[in-house]
């Protein structure tokens, strides 16, 4: 008898083990990195060259255009650079401007929106919500679109907390008019007469460019903290429900709704703005994965880890993508299978988005760092020693350098004079780092 409860024992245990083992087998399955193809909803042309912006506008949202790609197509700047002036917001400057009208128009942490001469970085204007902010204002129209989060405490949490969006003229800084939204760090899409923005309620709101008249609502499942990107008529974002979603720019109906991967059980959440280009969906989420989804099925065309969260939107380039990770190193995907082309390693975590300008990738780091890179090959070029987040932005004549508190006016350097010539502040290409003011905020 003895013997027999032993072998039933023993029996138990190997079913048991053998449970866990397959279990952690069809996890580890379905988490893997899934490989893409240049065949399976890939359109393998070239990015076509964007429609023409309004007169006087360069850079007028997040990501530039309504695919949020972050490619300058047709400016050419190259580093180094010359100083030319520097702006001082008080304050970390999390997202970049947009520029237009001669203006750059961007916000700090505490709320202040800004209206700042882009030849000198004098200030035009200043609008003082006297909210929390995380975003880049969007422009069209001679009219500045931001959203805000609730009034501090910052990375507040509870039932009660508002936010809203706010229109204002471009030129003066008055309020055409704002409406209440949920708290608010998606930095608006404007298309036409229509602005859309997400909140932490879940809510992704289609509102009038001209009266802010609300058109209609979608709710998801998560906080939508992200921009909202845009391709025909379809919209594009995902969520903190593990969610990233497809709805009809017309009417705000469910085209698809698609999951990241689980890791142990668990799903990662997309803080990310999706960027849309070869009829796919390039998004990070913090799983640490890199995904392309299809565009107009929502299918995981290839998934890829990066050994750390990734906050950081992607730029697309030349059939590459290009996204941060907090474990450091920056990654350029193969849009078609997802392969890595190459990768950089920093000096630190990256969490704001990278940007392509004439061939070169910037990006920054937490430990404050700016770095461009060949965008081919990943060589590095040129450092600057500030920076933060999404560290840049241009126009024809001028790249406009975010660091963590201030943001530079920089223009090439037509010739390079000997470095004994040259003042300590206006040297470019340094690779010292600045003590950190403050620790990051955190991502609630």
């Amino acid at each position: 008898m003895k013997r027999l409860l032993l072998i039933a024992a023993a029996i138990v245990v190997a079913l048991v083990v053998g449970a866990g083992v397959g279990y952690y087998l069809h996890i580890r399955h379905a988490e893997r990195n899934i490989r893409g193809s240049s065949t399976v909803q890939f359109v393998p042309t070239e990015i076509p060259k964007p429609a023409p912006k309004p007169p006087g506008v360069s850079w007028p949202m997040y990501g530039l255009d309504q695919e949020r790609l972050r490619f300058a197509n047709g400016i050419s700047l190259a580093p180094p650079f010359r100083l030319l002036w520097t702006f001082r917001a008080r304050n970390l400057i999390e997202f970049p401007p947009a520029v237009a009208y001669g203006r750059l128009y961007f916000a700090n942490n505490s709320g202040v929106l800004f209206g700042v001469y882009a030849n000198t970085g004098k200030t035009a204007w200043t609008f003082a919500s006297r909210r929390c902010q995380a975003m880049s204002p969007a422009v069209n129209a001679q009219t500045v679109y931001a959203t805000f989060l609730n009034h501090p405490p910052c990375n507040a949490s509870g039932g009660n907390l508002d936010g809203e969006i706010v229109a204002l003229n471009a030129g003066s800084g008055k309020v055409r008019w704002r409406r209440q939204t949920g708290p608010s760090e998606s930095s608006p899409l404007v298309r036409g007469n229509d602005v859309y923005v997400g909140d932490w309620n879940g809510r992704v709101d289609d509102f009038d460019a001209t009266t802010g008249d609300l058109k209609w609502t979608f709710k998801a499942g998560g906080k939508v903290k992200d921009g909202i990107a845009a391709s025909g008529n379809s919209l594009f974002f995902g969520a903190y429900d593990s969610h990233v979603y497809a709805v009809d720019a017309r009417n705000g109906k469910l085209l698809w709704r698609a999951s990241s991967q689980p890791r142990f059980g668990q799903s990662g959440e997309f803080y990310a703005t999706p960027a849309i280009a070869y009829g796919r969906v390039f998004i990070g989420s913090t799983d640490g994965k890199e995904y392309a989804f299809g565009a107009t099925t929502g299918d995981i065309l290839w998934s890829h880890s990066t050994g750390g969260y990734v906050y950081s939107s992607s730029a697309v380039w030349r059939q590459r993508v290009y996204a941060g990770s907090y474990s450091g190193s920056l990654f350029c995907f193969d849009a078609a299978t997802g392969d890595v082309k190459w990768s950089f390693k920093a000096n630190g975590p990256i969490s704001g988005s990278p940007t392509i300008v004439s061939g070169r990738v910037y990006f920054a780091t937490l430990k404050r760092r700016t770095y461009a890179l060949n965008a081919a090959t990943g060589a590095l070029l040129w450092t600057y020693p500030d920076g933060e987040y999404t560290p840049v932005v241009a126009d024809p004549t001028h790249l406009y350098l975010v660091g963590y508190t201030r943001l530079y006016g920089l223009e090439e350097k037509r010739a390079v004079p000997s470095v004994h010539a040259v003042p300590r502040h206006r040297r470019s290409g340094v690779h010292r780092v600045a003590p950190r003011r403050s620790a990051p905020p955190k991502r609630p």
